[in-house]
């Protein structure tokens, strides 16, 4: 659709430029008047111009954070808090948003809500920065009159779940970098360094201690299937991404993450603590249950969880109460099943499951510190047992040569 550039004046006189779509001039002016503006100049954008503007691949624009996302949403709460137009807070937030992509996507809403859409369907065409959550709230509260209370519920439910992912990336992520930067160096150690003494002790001639000679065995191995490891351990990258990918493998492969001996446990109190207070933030905020349900149940990032929360929504949409059939799921903890029940009972249900939100992501900062303290010294101990291992077997000839000498 051709894009142009116009020239209006408001109904206080102010005049505005800016650009929009339109079929032909005469549909740019009519959009125009609707937006209440009066317009003065309508020119259809050059070739030269469009050659000018040319929009970067999706691919290379930044994305849009959860940071931008709460400052934005922080911001945006005040503003309505203190009474400005929709329309000219989205508009201040458009020009002063430091991302482009952001600052892009915040033009393209106002200039939807200027058209005559509502804040939340404007939302909806960028799913990828305001996920099903935000946009079920943002209805809900433009339907309630509660906009600006609905605004600062999310800006906090989006900084807990933030601190919750980055707890769980920065526990998962320490061991495995460890163990792969461990794997490199072993490997470059039996690749480049064992040859080189290899070459030394076949020149003093002699058996070799038996760790020495495994090591170098080993070294003879790798080099000569160096490239077969490398295709296998691709071959299992690419495998897994597959397994992830299917719907029964996903299922299966976060059934066994649940059960992992200590990850397992850290993993189940995170998965409890998004659930509960995603539900709990849109509950307050006036959304209807099985409309929440459903939208937990695919924010969950677990399949097992998923699985579970729709099995609930079933239930509850027969005339069932939430605590019964999350019971049955064996999924979620006793306690939680209870405290949600107690909840139900005595009509505040939100108010009980931002409680066990706040009991779990406590319960998930201490096992975060908990497991930290115990894998520094186990992946201590490894390291040494490992790479320890390989320098004293290389040096024991050495060790004994110089023993010999002495005798």
């Amino acid at each position: 659709m051709p894009v142009f550039a116009y020239e209006a004046r408001t109904t206080s006189g102010e005049l505005k430029k800016g650009e929009l779509e339109a079929a032909d001039p005469d549909a740019a002016r009519a959009r125009l008047r609707q937006m209440q503006l009066s317009p003065t100049s309508v020119k259809k954008k050059s070739a030269l111009s469009a050659e000018i503007n040319i929009p970067l691949p999706d691919f290379l624009k930044p994305k849009v954070t959860t940071k931008d996302l709460v400052v934005f949403t922080r911001q945006f709460a005040t503003m309505i808090d203190s009474g400005l137009p929709l329309v000219q807070c989205l508009d201040i937030q458009a020009k002063q948003a430091p991302n482009p992509t952001f600052r892009e996507e915040l033009t393209v809403i106002k200039d939807q809500v200027e058209a005559g859409s509502t804040f939340a369907d404007a939302l909806n065409r960028f799913p990828g920065t305001f996920d099903e959550l935000f946009r079920n709230m943002v209805a809900a509260g433009e339907v309630g009159g509660i906009l600006d209370t609905i605004l600062n519920r999310l800006a906090a439910h989006l900084e807990k779940a933030d601190k919750l992912k980055r707890q769980i990336k920065g526990a998962l992520s320490y061991p495995i970098i460890v163990i792969v930067v461990a794997i490199i160096v072993v490997s470059i150690l039996l690749l480049k360094v064992v040859p080189t003494f290899e070459t030394m002790f076949a020149d003093f001639g002699g058996a070799l201690p038996a760790p020495t000679q495994f090591v170098i065995d080993l070294s003879k191995w790798l080099q000569a299937n160096f490239l077969y490891v490398f295709g296998a351990i691709a071959g299992l990258v690419v495998a897994w991404r597959l397994i992830r990918r299917s719907g029964p493998g996903r299922y299966q492969t976060d059934k066994l993450f649940l059960k992992l001996p200590v990850f397992g446990e850290l993993l189940t109190k995170t998965a409890v603590a998004r659930f509960t207070r995603t539900l709990g933030t849109m509950l307050s905020s006036g959304v209807p249950i099985l409309e929440a349900l459903d939208i937990c149940a695919r924010t969950s990032g677990n399949k097992v969880i998923e699985e579970a929360v729709f099995s609930v929504r079933d239930a509850i949409s027969e005339g069932r109460t939430v605590a019964e059939p999350l019971t049955e799921t064996g999924v979620f903890p006793d306690m939680v099943c209870q405290m949600i029940s107690v909840g139900e009972a005595t009509g505040a249900l939100d108010v009980m499951l931002n409680k066990v939100a706040d009991f779990y992501e406590d319960e998930v900062d201490q096992a975060v510190e908990n497991l930290t303290s115990m894998l520094e010294p186990m992946i201590m101990a490894f390291l040494g047992i490992v790479i320890g291992g390989l320098v004293i077997a290389m040096y024991m000839p050495i060790f004994s040569m110089a023993s010999n000498i002495h005798g």
